[in-house]
């Protein structure tokens, strides 16, 4: 498999997924570790992507960000590319690798032809746990191993060791 940009035909196509919407599928054998594609688009602050996508107005929040920093989100709806359309999977046979900056997809394991593209989002959402987030976010990726919903769980606050008494 040739590095990104040495081969100018993808190992991937875009087309209809039965997890959601459009998918990205390989089109043919993918080695593990190979990087396929920048997720590119506008960079924007957390700021401007909250007043462009209010997930709490909408049943079923579907935005293409990703976040790069504190500071920078990438906005992929805005000059994207195919990487946007990349599934998530709680099985995902990729990741997203963050290389100074610049977020790649990259395959975690090798990838068959005709297999789906997919990487775990690990979206978060600030504030406490809502119940209607199991159904607003709900995951339909099929796996065996599925938490259910796109979003990580919020981590409980630890809280502090008490010294026992002697």
């Amino acid at each position: 498999m040739a590095r990104m940009g040495q081969n100018p035909v993808p190992p991937f196509e875009v087309r209809a997924s039965p997890i959601q919407g459009q998918g990205v599928f390989a089109t043919r054998r993918i080695r593990r570790g190979a990087r396929l594609l920048e997720y590119t688009g506008e960079r924007i602050s957390h700021a401007e992507a909250n007043q462009r996508y209010d997930d709490d107005a909408v049943d079923h929040p579907h935005t293409f960000l990703f976040t790069v920093s504190a500071q920078v989100v990438i906005d992929a709806a805005v000059d994207g590319n195919a990487a946007r359309f990349i599934n998530h999977s709680c099985a995902p046979n990729c990741q997203a690798v963050d290389d100074e900056g610049r977020i790649f997809i990259e395959a975690a394991r090798a990838i068959r032809p005709g297999e789906e593209l997919a990487y775990d989002y690990q979206l978060e959402r600030a504030g406490r746990w809502r119940k209607d987030f199991a159904q607003r976010y709900a995951c339909r990726c099929g796996a065996p191993n599925c938490r259910g919903v796109l979003l990580l769980k919020p981590k409980r606050p630890r809280r502090p060791a008490r010294a026992l008494a002697a």
